[in-house]
């Protein structure tokens, strides 16, 4: 399918507009994602209907704690991601398509996927596992789909989509988790994106009327130094505000980091502890 958001440049490259890469892609070539391919300066996502994995999960695993809790969700996600974090616990799906690898995936349309949800009985579809932003077109589809047949629609997203995709999304956004990793620096060494654009993007969805709830992977030698720890907390508590629901995640060792250490416990209970002294309210332990 040809994408939604792009612009045609000279010489038969195209520039993707999808997220804040804003890739410029020369002809017969893919964005950093993996799924968005210029094919004579037209820009194609591959992914489109797609599917790679789909189940019904509880609620809580997305994690939302605070949004229709004790529910279980429709999930469905497709290959691809516009990060690459070091750590990816499902490397598997999105980082298989790149720089140029066959597209994985089944053939299922937004439709089937609201029959689908319809028959498990769930009052959601959750766009995860992968990164939604990069099958927005096969999203939108679905979250328009779902909107009409009274289903709430839950991104778990890295949070680094352009503009320009927020403003297709949030009409038919209701909750959203967003995984806020780190620092600049940490953004930067490990992951691809930055962290200001994640802050915006998620002040945005707050003040749109989304539910949001955020997620931190504690990573030992990556973003659990005090400093770090403290720089995190202050993004969340002062540019998000002290309501904001906040998961504090701990790390098992996957994809480039399986030397890494497991973070300890008492690691995680520092985090909390600097978490509740800049008067952050709503703090859960996740994955112990």
């Amino acid at each position: 399918m040809e994408a939604l958001l792009y612009t045609k440049l000279e010489n038969n490259k195209v520039k993707c507009r999808v997220c804040n890469h804003y890739c410029v892609i020369s002809n017969h070539k893919r964005g950093i994602c993996g799924v968005r391919e210029n094919q004579d300066g037209v820009l194609i996502a591959l992914n489109y209907e797609k599917y790679i994995s789909y189940s019904v999960d509880p609620i809580e695993k997305k994690p939302l704690y605070h949004f229709m809790p004790r529910t279980k969700t429709y999930s469905f996600a497709s290959v691809g991601c516009n990060m690459s974090c070091k750590w990816c616990q499902n490397s598997s799906i999105s980082q298989s398509p790149k720089p140029d690898e066959f597209i994985q995936g089944i053939r299922m349309s937004a439709i089937e996927h609201i029959v689908t949800a319809k028959s498990f009985r769930v009052p959601s579809i959750s766009y995860t596992y992968s990164e939604p932003t990069i099958f927005l077109e096969y999203a939108l589809d679905v979250m328009k789909l779902a909107r009409e047949n009274g289903l709430k629609n839950i991104w778990v997203t890295n949070g680094y989509m352009s503009d320009e995709t927020l403003d297709l999304i949030l009409p038919y956004l209701d909750a959203v988790n967003v995984d806020y990793k780190g620092t600049n620096q940490t953004y930067k060494e490990y992951c691809l994106g930055d962290a200001d654009s994640v802050l915006k993007n998620i002040r945005r969805m707050i003040d749109y009327g989304v539910h949001v709830e955020v997620t931190t992977l504690v990573i030992p030698g990556v973003n659990d130094s005090f400093k770090d720890i403290e720089k995190i907390t202050d993004d969340i508590a002062y540019a998000l505000g002290i309501n904001t629901i906040w998961h504090i995640s701990r790390f098992f060792p996957g994809y480039k980091m399986l030397k890494t250490e497991i973070t300890p416990l008492e690691t995680l209970k520092r985090v909390e502890k600097i978490g509740r002294q800049k008067g952050l309210k709503h703090i859960y332990l996740g994955n112990i």
